[in-house]
């Protein structure tokens, strides 16, 4: 079986906006700016032999705010400038009630049955109390990046850092 780092796209490989304490997804392309040590982080997982796979809730395709359309294409340019091995996205919002949208862990656990991912030895890195709490539900070890958004915090994730690279080279001083 292989490891995973399971990745969150807003606030973890790209900026986001946050208005009143709290982050929102880009509107397009052209606003997309990869966070500061993205791609090295990104580059030393891949060399060491992680899949990395972003799971990222796009909510605002169901409430029609944004076009899939447009979610597709920063996804493509993502997987242009990033060694992604995949993108899972969840489109529904909350009311839908789905399996796929985290906190629930259905986007970790298909691809874990897609890419044959041991999910106690892989990671979920995420910068919302979702995302920790999905990665906790599929058996991952969590990293929470603390952007200090003024909202709900993850309880007790595994560890707690202030960016990608940290995390990065936290997983790989464990690992190796």
């Amino acid at each position: 079986m292989r490891q995973a780092v399971f990745l969150d796209r807003d606030g973890v490989l790209i900026q986001v906006n946050v208005r009143d304490g709290k982050p929102h997804p880009v509107a397009s392309l052209a606003e997309v700016e990869i966070l500061p040590g993205v791609h090295e982080a990104c580059t030393l997982l891949h060399e060491a032999g992680f899949l990395l796979i972003v799971v990222t809730n796009q909510p605002d395709v169901a409430r029609g705010i944004q076009r899939r359309e447009v979610v597709e294409a920063i996804h493509c340019m993502l997987r242009e400038t990033l060694p992604l091995d995949d993108i899972l996205v969840c489109y529904h919002d909350d009311a839908d009630h789905c399996l796929c949208r985290k906190p629930e862990p259905g986007l970790l656990l298909q691809a874990a049955k897609d890419w044959n991912i041991d999910l106690s030895a892989s990671y979920m890195v995420g910068d919302r109390w979702k995302d920790i709490e999905a990665g906790r539900r599929a058996g991952c070890i969590t990293v929470f990046i603390d952007h200090a958004y003024e909202e709900r915090r993850p309880d007790n994730p595994d560890y707690r850092v202030g960016s990608l690279a940290e995390a990065a080279a936290w997983i790989l001083r464990r690992t190796h």
